[in-house]
């Protein structure tokens, strides 16, 4: 019986989940998360897929291994722990060419990439929702450079390691973009917060107290007829 895991790189625990898959088994648990953590060392701070060839009969196991998701290992690379909630409006980080050659070297033999120029096409793909950005560019614009060969030389030498000075000025380039998205999203949400307290004032207004005259279906400033008045119309 084949049992899959996402588990923490070397960090796998009892929980509810586990147990329930592998307590009807009949199979050790404990040992299975010593294996399975021993095994993902390597990826640790990363979720790993993990699969469990589980004989029920023998109540053995054996364990096999796979890269963790792009997404997760862009996030390795970058040293983030989330991505952006909003790609759009904010950026979480800037990978060099050589760092998305790395990744699409670690992950290519499960890709269904035809080669490794694809598959560096496909790890750039992943930073659009991530809110990546790769060479101090927008991911679709580096997609559109790999078609027209601009990173070539990079991708047939298969370089995966950048310059520290290179990744020193993606650096800086990157927190002069935060600071500039940041200052945007801050004027938004001041923006909306004074919108909120004025429609919040308005709603809250009282309404402008009539006088007693016009209560009483008359104008203000006119008075009105006495009975005499109107017997001798």
């Amino acid at each position: 019986m084949i049992i899959k895991l996402l588990v923490e790189g070397g960090d796998m625990k009892p929980g509810p989940a586990v147990s329930q898959k592998l307590g009807p088994l009949g199979i050790n648990i404990g040992k299975v998360i010593q294996e399975v953590n021993s095994s993902t060392s390597g990826f640790k701070g990363l979720k790993v897929p993990v699969e469990l060839d589980v004989d029920a009969k023998t109540k053995t196991f054996s364990v096999k291994i796979f890269s963790p998701p792009v997404s997760e290992l862009i996030k390795k690379e970058l040293g983030i722990e989330k991505a952006s909630g909003e790609q759009s409006k904010l950026k979480v980080g800037n990978l060099a060419i050589e760092q998305v050659i790395k990744i699409a070297k670690t992950k290519s033999p499960s890709m269904l990439a035809k080669n490794l120029k694809s598959a560096v096409k496909s790890v750039v793909g992943s930073c659009v929702s991530l809110g990546v950005l790769v060479e101090s560019e927008e991911p679709k614009k580096v997609e559109e450079q790999i078609i027209s060969g601009k990173y070539d030389k990079e991708i047939e030498e298969g370089k995966t390691e950048a310059s520290e000075e290179k990744l020193q000025k993606l650096k800086e380039y990157f927190e002069q973009i935060r600071e500039k998205e940041e200052a945007v999203i801050k004027k938004e949400e001041e923006e909306k917060a004074a919108e909120e307290e004025k429609k919040a004032a308005e709603e809250g207004k009282p309404e402008e107290i009539k006088s007693g005259e016009e209560i009483a279906g008359e104008k203000p400033g006119e008075a009105a007829e006495k009975p005499e008045e109107k017997r001798n119309k």
